[in-house]
């Protein structure tokens, strides 16, 4: 736990990764609080299907409102990778020794 809090403050981005393979809730509610403290470094990539797995149309919901809370705030939120990808890539060239923490 302390090389994490170690990492989210080195990197220059943290990115969480959401997807129906989780079986707890704790990384939404991290990502949550971190956009309020630091939306400019947060980036969030929601995955809907995960191989064989979906979020229920209920968890699908809840989560849509969590996302439309943390963009809000200013914290980034991704349902393709390479939308992250792009985003990353069209940051001025300057940031090529950036950090980013998963």
């Amino acid at each position: 736990m302390e090389e994490e809090l170690k990492q989210r403050e080195e990197c220059d981005f943290v990115l969480y990764v959401i997807t129906p393979k989780m079986t707890g809730v704790y990384s939404i509610a991290e990502e949550e609080e971190y956009s309020n403290k630091r939306p400019e470094k947060t980036l969030i990539y929601f995955r809907e299907r995960d191989d064989n797995k979906e979020f229920t149309p209920g968890q699908s919901r809840s989560l849509s409102a969590v996302w439309t809370m943390v963009e809000k705030n200013g914290a980034k939120v991704f349902d393709r990778f390479d939308d992250i990808a792009k985003y990353l890539n069209n940051k001025n060239n300057a940031w090529q020794n950036r950090k980013i923490m998963v």
